[in-house]
């Protein structure tokens, strides 16, 4: 659905980006910390105990005392925690995302380590793969790869460094690590890269769940996935590993293309190292701990048809109809919001929808094997006549701000956000879909706007005497009275992340920072989350119905969503230049454990040329997911509107539908070993050194390249 953010962020962001990247990376904030003691862990870790050098007031005050706990967790997997050693901090809920806890203890200042360097490897703890050292004073840690001693992370600062030591303060954390001018390096997402898949230096790299469409290039989009990837070539022997920063913090991450520094606004440290040595090694890895990618039903790997403005059921009863005329294959029909009353979740239009014949049409496509999905958004109308909202306010299930339900404006007018930290929440969105369902059988569900999305910024309130919304005019207008929110540390943080691409306040068009969750978890903490938290409780929602495997697609996404859904990337152009960025943005998401993901062909908006639908569909009909989705704004673009595209549509898709028992294979290996089913050609040819930032071309699994046009008039790939 078209995003309430338009693509007007784009116009400051050029100089706004210069001016805050050469200034926050210039700045040296402190000195660091020196570590004062050091011990083995009854698990079979290392925990040392870190004291500030020298505080001083940039960004607020540094913490005095920190813990650092390090453990081998596999043979693969290296963790580095480190957190305020007196007090708790805000971590990713270890039942959201389940995995070791550090082991609580108590440290002293150790004198014979008062001032002594030293070196820990962790071989010594049952490593096979990484070295762990580290220095005492200021402290750093560097971590090697045992087999031939390739540096992959080291913290240390020196002189002649863009960065400075590590900084730890409660709303601004800083560390940073040298790199080698040769190392490859991917990841960082979500954002629509324009110089293709690899990392490029200089270019922003900020993480936080945003409602700004993927036309825009370069900034924070719709998931938060702070890992990257890093291949290098030495000698002629490639060799990869992966880095997570494991919070769900907002962050900005500078890469100079021989440093990478992160400035996060809050949480912890808490570094994964995976070992690899080869991509696919490395996302097998990186997915055995985030979690393995979901099982897709057969089904959901045929041809997908959407469109934001089916108005009534007869449209989509000719859609069918018109793709069976056209003999293109067709699995999945779609409804955007235009089956609701009045956008309202779980509901239907009686006039445009009505119940008995949109039963009648299931019956009907479920007799020849199709199938129906529709969307659902957060945002759950206030209503005292919607029982939805009704039994929500009877089980307390909503976010809250200061005592009372977080009020915000989406597509139904004002809306409460479901908790979905709250356990709650999960059981009431449970029944709420068991209901829908049967109401009406739909085989999957699409959740949509869960960065979250409001039209509002703040603390809002419903007008008196006024219809919001009004009826005339774009529905994302914001038609509540709202005042901004700058008086609490938490909505107005000493450190601005380059949110949205243009250092918007962090609460813009979002649910306020300094509101509440479950057991009093701050938004300004959790935001990022909401879109895997709803995924997780869609999932296990729609797993209860009938024991069989969910197809989910989230907008929003996180470290493991991969777990529990698909993925599309969002509000695209109808354009050439969107098409190549489709490639890069897919390929990315296989890394990040979400290989079930695939652009809207055609474009959202505008309207593609004929030309371009054609060349479009010869690549969409490869990606994992693929499906043609566009907006009411658009002239109709499914395939059988032109007989070119139709007859392109029928080649290309012909052979994915040849080519389904091997992308149920990969579907397969995918929930398996995590490996992508999408992937980038160095997967495979991981020696030669010039596909290392192809993003013209890729593969499907280690066999099928798919190598497609991508220039108007072009006729060569």
């Amino acid at each position: 659905m078209l995003s309430s953010s338009s693509s007007f962020y784009s116009v400051l962001l050029v100089l706004l980006l210069c001016l805050h990247s050469s200034d926050a990376a210039a700045a040296k904030i402190g000195q660091g910390y020196r570590l004062v003691s050091i011990e083995e862990t009854p698990d079979g870790g290392i925990v040392g105990l870190l004291q500030v050098k020298q505080k001083n007031q940039i960004y607020g005050s540094d913490i005095t005392n920190l813990q650092i706990y390090v453990k081998h967790e596999t043979e693969d997997r290296l963790r580095v925690h480190i957190t305020d050693a007196d007090k708790q901090r805000w971590e990713i809920p270890y039942n959201l995302l389940p995995r070791e806890q550090p082991p609580a203890m108590k440290l002293t200042i150790s004198k014979s380590r008062k001032d002594g360097g030293g070196s820990l490897q962790v071989s010594d703890y049952s490593s096979n793969e990484f070295i762990f050292s580290y220095t005492a004073d200021p402290f750093s840690f560097m971590v090697k790869r045992k087999s031939n001693g390739d540096i992959l992370f080291n913290s240390k600062s020196d002189k002649s460094d863009p960065f400075g030591e590590m900084v730890f303060k409660d709303q601004y954390i800083e560390i940073s690590t040298k790199l080698p001018k040769d190392a490859s390096l991917y990841g960082l997402g979500e954002n629509t890269q324009p110089h293709g898949i690899k990392l490029y230096p200089n270019d922003p790299y900020t993480l936080y769940t945003t409602d700004v469409s993927a036309i825009n290039l370069n900034t924070d989009l719709y998931g938060s996935h702070p890992v990257y990837m890093d291949l290098r070539n030495v000698g002629g022997q490639p060799n990869a590993h992966a880095v997570l920063l494991l919070n769900s913090n907002g962050m900005d991450v500078f890469y100079t293309g021989t440093s990478l520094t992160y400035k996060i606004i809050g949480g912890v440290l808490d570094f994964y190292f995976f070992a690899g040595p080869t991509p696919l090694a490395v996302v097998d890895q990186y997915t055995a701990f985030i979690g393995r990618p979901a099982p897709m039903p057969y089904w959901s790997l045929g041809f997908h048809q959407c469109r934001w403005g089916y108005h009534n059921l007869s449209v989509v009863e000719d859609v069918v109809a018109n793709y069976q005329k056209a003999q293109i294959p067709l699995d999945v029909i779609w409804n955007d919001d235009d089956h609701m009353d009045g956008h309202k979740d779980f509901t239907l239009n009686p006039n445009n929808y009505p119940r008995p014949k949109l039963l009648a049409f299931l019956d009907k496509i479920h007799s020849m094997g199709m199938k129906y999905i529709v969307i659902i958004d957060p945002g759950i109308a206030v209503n005292s006549s919607y029982g939805v909202y009704q039994r929500a306010i009877a089980n307390d299930v909503f976010i809250k701000y200061e005592g009372e339900p977080y009020l915000a404006q989406v597509w139904p007018g004002a809306v409460n956000f479901p908790d979905f930290l709250n356990p709650k929440t999960v059981q009431w969105w449970g029944d709420e879909i068991r209901r829908f369902h049967e109401l009406v059988p739909v085989n999957g569900l699409w959740i949509d706007m869960n960065e979250a999305s409001n039209f509002c910024s703040g603390l809002c309130k419903i007008p008196k005497g006024k219809q919001c919304p009004t009826g005339s005019g774009p529905g994302w207008v914001c038609c509540l009275d709202c005042k901004n929110i700058t008086n609490t540390r938490w909505d107005d943080p000493p450190y601005k992340i380059n949110a949205s691409g243009t250092q918007v306040p962090i609460g813009f068009k979002t649910i306020a920072t300094s509101a509440y969750h479950y057991n009093g978890v701050l938004e300004y903490d959790a935001h990022s989350l909401y879109g895997f938290s709803q995924s997780i409780a869609t999932h296990q929602a729609l797993q209860g119905l009938e024991g069989k495997r969910p197809f989910i697609l989230s907008r929003s996404t996180f470290v493991g969503s991969g777990k529990y859904a698909a993925h599309w990337t969002g509000d695209n152009k109808g354009t050439w230049e969107d098409l190549k960025y489709s490639i890069s943005t897919m390929l990315n998401f296989g890394i990040f454990g979400v290989p079930m993901v695939g652009s809207d062909i055609c474009g959202f908006y505008p309207a593609p040329t004929e030309e371009l639908c054609n060349r479009w569909i010869e690549v969409g009909a490869f990606y994992p997911f693929s499906r043609d989705h566009a907006n009411f704004y658009s002239p109709r673009q499914e395939l059988y509107q032109w007989e070119s595209v139709a007859e392109s549509a029928r080649n290309a898709l012909g052979m994915r539908y040849k080519l389904l028992p091997h992308l149920y294979t990969l579907n397969f290996e995918a929930h398996s070993t995590g490996a992508p089913i999408a992937r980038p050609l160095f997967f495979t040819f991981s020696n030669y050194t010039d596909c290392y930032g192809l993003s013209t071309q890729f593969l499907l699994g280690s066999s099928i390249m798919v190598s497609p046009v991508l220039g108007a008039g072009e006729n060569k790939c």
